[in-house]
């Protein structure tokens, strides 16, 4: 006889040979014994969990010739030794019809079934029609199908097997009982596995089981299936195969957990080049990334499951709910409660979130490998990220007067220079008058990144500022900028627009007081831009101009108004039109700024700073929420900024 492979020569024969069905199993046998026999059944379910084997069986138990009861036939289950049990089994009956649904899903199918449903059975009590693959039927031959279903001979029993029960059109299981099977459980199928090696003469250790159990992921037929190329590719001792975790792995192409407990060990120590070295030794030994992710996927469930069961490093805590939950073995479950040990539930959620993004990523890329180690960087970026509780635990809880605070206008005058102050008072860096004794984290992944020195595009060296001045709040300044007040009183630093948008250095001059004398009778700068920005306010259809004037850094001297806007070189005569230019000169004239000449320079500007809101106009929403002690208090507490005001009272 040629060769069964397992999981058909192993195919359960009776109901109570059925793992991890019970709820399936213990209903249909209850139905028998009382002859509640009904005329449609839908199985649905996983793939290999026992579909069409228990609608085989129920065939077998319906027309098997013994009466239940009897001495050859004592419960419900099938005698398997009459002439009807025999033929069934062998699949050779004539009166147990079983379609491929897949292949005979078309409404002529379907209409020569229901012709041949009109007649009685040749021989047995029923006359029973198995749908493998039933979603797979069109929705014409299932309305076809409907009257015969819903008015069926008393002889006929339709069982059609699905894995997309929600393809079958609802009016179809309306007429029909429906039975959901479940995946079978790891310890199910370590006990059949078990059981067959016994019978097949097979040497298998309990790591090598659990490996299979855990490959099938909850099919009894893909755990048969992988056994069966694990005997075939095992070596054999004293004429029996062996099988162990080892060959078992490297047969399907796996790698043990141990890899990826030792890479969240590594990301628990911020050990970036570790966890390269460990992907880069996986992926030269042949290792698909694909698969990698994949795996480490699964690792990381385990590990988040794990945490929330509260299951120890030894291993405590895994029963009960806790191993339904993580249907792995018990070595398995120590490893996986060791790694989870090492972060918070928060922190393994992140990283699973992650790596499912990288798994879902690697499908369409092109350079896999830089992905699958970019998503592992990742988790080392992760675990240096700051809580947000633990930084707003850092702010009082009540604001003062002595509470440092970092405002829109010093930032700008920093980058901007001493020009910007029209009075000639120099620009201050806030200085706080107490250090925060919790200001500093315990420790920051950029704390080398802020003794790097800066430099420009030509090479020219950045300008620091003095080492004595303590910020009170963190202040990025990518660009050179040196701080007027630390100068000597009889020079001022000039600075111009670079080629490339930015700022340089040009020189150092004498201090010029009559110039200074001469901009002091001028308006100030902020004057000038509240005038234009009304203006454009006022005006229909620019208010895409006030607000780029709005976010601009205006600056006054003896021969110009220059404006520094955020609109880019392109974009600038769109947003600024010839209309909102001509509105803008006659408001600055308005304002007194003489014949001073405008200029409007595009770019991005160089200092980080927060937006200066627009004054809003006395009387309006906006103007009463400013003054709200509420909306105060929050923007002393939080630097916070109004962006939009929304206006619910009634315009009667």
């Amino acid at each position: 006889m040629a060769y069964q492979v397992l999981a058909r020569k192993y195919r359960p024969q009776r109901f109570a040979d059925v793992a991890g069905q019970d709820h399936v199993t213990v209903t249909l046998m209850n139905a028998l014994m009382q002859n509640r026999i009904a005329h449609g059944y839908i199985f649905s379910g996983h793939r290999g969990i026992g579909k069409t084997t228990i609608a085989r069986i129920l065939a077998m138990a319906l027309n098997c010739r013994n009466a239940i009861g009897s001495a050859a036939r004592p419960s419900a289950e099938p005698c398997e030794v009459c002439e009807s049990c025999t033929e069934i089994k062998a699949s050779n009956s004539v009166d147990v019809i079983e379609i491929d649904a897949a292949t005979n899903r078309g409404i002529d199918e379907i209409r020569e079934l229901r012709d041949a449903a009109r007649y009685r059975p040749a021989r047995d009590k029923y006359k029973i029609y198995i749908l493998d693959e039933a979603h797979q039927i069109t929705d014409a031959a299932f309305n076809a199908l409907l009257k015969t279903l819903e008015e069926p001979p008393e002889h006929i029993v339709f069982m059609m097997a699905t894995t997309q029960p929600e393809d079958i059109p609802q009016t179809v299981r309306s007429r029909c009982q429906h039975f959901s099977f479940h995946a079978v459980k790891l310890v199910d199928i370590l006990g059949e596995l078990r059981g067959i090696a016994e019978r097949e003469g097979v040497n298998a250790d309990e790591g090598a089981l659990s490996l299979l159990a855990e490959a099938g992921d909850g099919s009894m037929r893909d755990a048969l299936s992988i056994m069966d190329q694990a005997i075939a590719s095992a070596p054999v001792e004293d004429g029996r195969p062996r099988l162990d975790a080892g060959q078992i792995r490297e047969l399907m192409g796996t790698v043990p957990n141990a890899v990826f407990e030792k890479i969240l060990e590594a990301v628990d120590g911020n050990r970036s080049a570790e966890v390269i070295t460990v992907a880069n030794q996986l992926l030269d030994a042949g290792n698909s990334p694909a698969q990698l992710a994949r795996q480490f996927v699964r690792y990381l469930r385990n590990c988040v499951i794990a945490k929330i069961a509260t299951i120890g490093v030894d291993g405590a805590g895994a029963e009960g709910v806790a191993g339904e939950l993580l249907q792995i073995s018990a070595d398995e479950q120590r490893r996986a409660g060791r790694s989870a040990a090492l972060f918070t539930e928060e922190e393994l959620t992140r990283f699973l979130q992650v790596m499912l993004r990288t798994f879902d990523e690697l499908g369409y890329r092109q350079e896999q490998r830089f992905h699958f180690e970019l998503g592992l960087l990742k988790l080392v970026h992760l675990r240096r990220l700051l809580p947000i509780e633990e930084v707003l635990s850092q702010f009082p809880a009540g604001g003062g007067s002595g509470q440092p605070r970092t405002t829109a206008g010093s930032a700008k005058a920093a980058a901007a220079g001493p020009s910007a102050n029209v009075g000639g008072a120099p620009a201050r860096v806030p200085v706080a008058s107490a250090p925060m004794a919790s200001a500093k984290p315990a420790f920051s992944p950029f704390e080398q990144d802020k003794s790097r020195r800066r430099f420009d595009e030509r090479g020219t060296a950045a300008v620091a500022i003095a080492q004595s001045v303590p910020l009170a709040v963190p202040m990025l300044i990518p660009s050179p900028v040196l701080v007027p007040s630390l100068l000597a009183a009889s020079e001022e630093m000039v600075l111009r627009d670079g080629d490339a948008g930015g700022v340089d250095l040009l020189e150092v001059r004498e201090d010029r007081s009559a110039a200074n004398s001469q901009l002091s009778s001028l308006p100030s700068a902020e004057v000038l831009q509240k005038a234009a920005v009304d203006a454009l306010t006022e005006a229909k259809n620019q208010d895409t101009a006030a607000d780029a004037m709005a976010d601009a850094d205006w600056t006054v001297t003896e021969s110009e108004i220059r404006v520094q806007t955020e609109v880019s070189q392109t974009m600038l005569p769109m947003v600024v039109n010839p209309e909102a230019e001509k509105l803008i000169k006659g408001a600055l004239r308005e304002a007194g700024a003489g014949n001073l000449k405008l200029t409007l320079v595009a770019g991005v500007k160089t200092a980080v700073a927060p937006k200066k809101p627009r004054a809003a106009k006395s009387g309006s929403a906006q103007a009463k929420a400013m003054d709200h002690p509420v909306v105060q208090r929050a923007q002393t507490l939080f630097n916070a900024e109004i962006r939009s005001v929304i206006d619910l009272r009634d315009n009667d």
